[in-house]
């Protein structure tokens, strides 16, 4: 019985991480792109986020939420991804640890097909992996910490 618990709660401890090292305001200065992405802080269950995207005299969204995928209190976090108005797409967690976690989606043909954050000090990395016509594909972004609304400069 006693292993059956401790399984139990170290499933959910990575299927329902601590996220809040995700929390705050993030900033990517590359060249030609500024990208924005603030994360609120959990809320008993619920953490949201937007990122802002500015390149080449366009801009570009995406709301998301990190949120249980069911009603249960004890139902796995997912990732909620909701760019440019489009339909949400669902990122279950599949592995998490103390400074990084991984969402993936089941649907195999839709890109991206996995969600990576990670934190070292005041950096949040993050990625997105999966194919396009049979290629693996990986986007990068290295977040540095910031005030809020900061920009990048001119």
């Amino acid at each position: 019985m006693l292993t059956v618990l401790m399984m139990s709660a170290a499933l959910q401890a990575e299927t329902r991480p601590d996220l809040g090292w995700m929390s705050g305001y993030w900033l990517a200065c590359d060249p030609g792109r500024e990208v924005s992405e603030v994360w609120t802080d959990p809320r008993l269950s619920l953490m949201t986020g937007m990122t802002v995207t500015v390149r080449d005299g366009r801009v570009g969204y995406e709301q998301s939420r990190i949120a249980p995928v069911g009603p249960a209190p004890e139902a796995p976090f997912a990732y909620f991804a909701q760019p440019d108005g489009q339909p949400v797409t669902v990122f279950p967690v599949v592995t998490s640890s103390d400074r990084r976690v991984v969402f993936e989606q089941a649907a195999d043909d839709d890109f991206p097909k996995r969600i990576v954050y990670e934190r070292d000090g005041d950096v949040l990395s993050a990625r997105i992996e999966g194919e396009i016509g049979g290629e693996t594909r990986t986007v990068r972004w290295r977040f540095n910490k910031a005030e809020l609304n900061s920009r990048c400069p001119a």
